[in-house]
């Protein structure tokens, strides 16, 4: 069984929101093991110098390389390549056949560092619109479950 790995700079602050990944991570249970890190966010004054931003982006992206395990890193960006539900599931189809787990990675509020983006096996973008951080991770979570349902030939993706 595949072991998913999110890796997330911040915290969950909402109750709702960490209630969403719950529901996701019991609804993964079949698929696989969903595991959750998260990152310390660097701290940055309220209006940071692009210096300042450099630096927190390395900061976060030492930090985030330091939990990734064996498997290929999935980095979630802007720049990223976009996939359908069905083109994302056949890409997890293929990692299941040669690691046994796989890293996703969703930076800060500023992105993600540069170091963390190249050791990437994929950039991954799911839309050219920004979301909230927090909220990502469900959404994120839930792409996931759809991916794994559409392997399995369940009757979640319509």
């Amino acid at each position: 069984m595949l072991t998913v790995n999110l890796i997330a700079v911040g915290k969950l602050k909402e109750d709702w929101l960490r209630r969403g990944l719950e529901e996701y991570r019991k609804r993964l249970e079949g698929y696989c093991r969903f595991r959750v890190t998260e990152i310390e966010e660097y701290r940055l004054p309220e209006s940071p110098s692009p210096a300042q931003i450099a630096k927190g982006l390395e900061e976060e992206g030492k930090r985030i390389l330091q939990k990734t395990g064996k498997g290929p890193l999935i980095a979630l960006c802007v720049e990223g390549k976009e996939l359908s539900s069905p083109q994302f599931a056949r890409y997890l189809e293929q990692i299941q056949q040669t690691a046994s787990e796989v890293d996703l990675v969703i930076g800060g509020s500023f992105g993600l560092w540069d170091g963390v983006k190249e050791k990437a096996a994929l950039r991954l973008s799911v839309s050219p619109m920004t979301f909230p951080h927090q909220l990502f991770r469900v959404m994120l979570a839930e792409q996931l479950y759809r991916a794994f349902s559409i392997s399995a030939g369940g009757r979640y993706h319509k």
